[in-house]
């Protein structure tokens, strides 16, 4: 999937504000802080050059690192608005991937949050970290490790989101949750998975509710998928 680049910014935009008007429709996107969020970051500066002008296309694209994506934007939406990402919030992103992620809870949390994002593919991490430097999100904070049992250096965190796809409950994730707190992500087989919320009260009780299926990479590192470890 390779052509010679023909769209500037000013057509980037466009199909950006066109997307952003579609996943409203669809409900993906449901208040205005994820609509501007989405407006806001410019994907295109996160994908490869290669396939830089289908990035407003609602499919997957290859990133560098071993059996690395960045996902299709509506999927950020459901994380984003299930979560209730708001400023001042805590997150941890288990899976950094091209960055695109980062940024744009960089958005919703704000200056007073704070960002952690794990990567364990090193070239993947390598090209993650670039993107978010480029681009100005240099407050950040990017990791090179195993994330599949979390990042326990900056817990407890508000929110967390794994974008992998788990064998089973991430409890070792969960327990580094604030009270309240909550954690989305993807578990099941590598055909599909069960796309899950789960929340903390403030007692510490836990409840989770199925959102949609997905279909995310396996997770790597100790507590992913067996044959990733």
């Amino acid at each position: 999937m390779t052509q010679d680049h023909e769209k500037d910014k000013d057509k980037f935009l466009k199909e950006r504000a066109s997307l952003v008007e579609w996943l409203k429709s669809r409900g993906y996107i449901k208040s205005d802080t994820v609509a501007n969020a989405v407006l806001k970051v410019p994907r295109e500066e996160f994908v490869p050059p290669e396939y830089r002008d289908y990035t407003y296309l609602e499919t997957p694209l290859p990133l560098p690192g071993k059996n690395a994506t960045i996902s299709c934007v509506h999927t950020y939406c459901i994380y984003y608005e299930a979560l209730k990402l708001s400023p001042g919030d805590r997150f941890l992103e288990v899976g950094m991937g091209s960055g695109y992620g980062a940024a744009l809870a960089r958005e919703l949390v704000g200056s007073r949050g704070r960002i952690v994002t794990v990567e364990i593919d090193e070239e993947t991490y390598r090209f993650g970290k670039a993107n978010l430097e480029r681009l100005g999100y240099n407050d950040v904070i990017t990791i090179l490790d195993d994330g599949s049992g979390g990042y326990e250096k900056y817990a407890p965190y508000d929110k967390i989101a794994v974008t992998a796809a788990c064998p089973e409950e991430p409890r070792r994730i969960i327990e580094q949750l604030e009270k309240p707190g909550a954690i989305i992500y993807p578990v099941g087989g590598s055909r599909y998975q069960y796309l899950m919320l789960t929340e903390v009260n403030k007692e510490g009780k836990v409840s989770s509710q199925f959102l949609t299926t997905v279909v995310y990479v396996p997770l790597r590192g100790k507590y992913g998928v067996s044959f990733y470890k």
